[in-house]
């Protein structure tokens, strides 16, 4: 896992064992074993990759991509909750793991927005009411 993750991100961002390296204070040859498995970076090194790539130290140890449809470590703070269907009158089931990160409940309301270039995006609506307030300058 962290073997893998650590070269995905390596290569994705197109940086070198040597970039790395020279990022983290160390030896190419220490990210080399780090990428092959046959060492592990101490925490605090972790945590200085973790941040490098901003992705969360969790992530970049226990991410399984075969797990998230082959997709690739998510940045810190995104998630991929899975797929949804939609039935005939456009509702869909938020998933469990969703439902309990953002504290959905059933009778919550929510706020849908759409923008035709990036997409749809769902709020609960005193979150959104109260961005709202903030941009009209309203105290809470």
């Amino acid at each position: 896992m962290f073997k893998d993750n650590l070269a995905a991100l390596r290569r994705l961002r197109q940086m070198t064992q040597e970039d790395i390296a020279e990022k983290l204070g160390v030896s190419r040859q220490s990210v080399a074993k780090w990428e092959a498995g046959e060492t592990v970076p101490d925490l605090d090194k972790c945590r200085m990759i973790a941040d490098i790539f901003d992705v969360s130290l969790d992530d970049l140890a226990n991410y399984e991509s075969e797990e998230n449809h082959g997709l690739g470590l998510p940045p810190k703070g995104k998630h991929l909750f899975g797929m949804v269907t939609v039935g005939d009158k456009g509702q869909i089931v938020i998933p469990a793991d969703a439902r309990k990160l953002f504290n959905i409940s059933a009778g919550d309301k929510l706020v849908v927005l759409g923008d035709e270039n990036q997409g749809i995006a769902v709020l609960k609506s005193d979150m959104f009411l109260a961005l709202a307030d903030a941009v009209r300058g309203i105290e809470p």
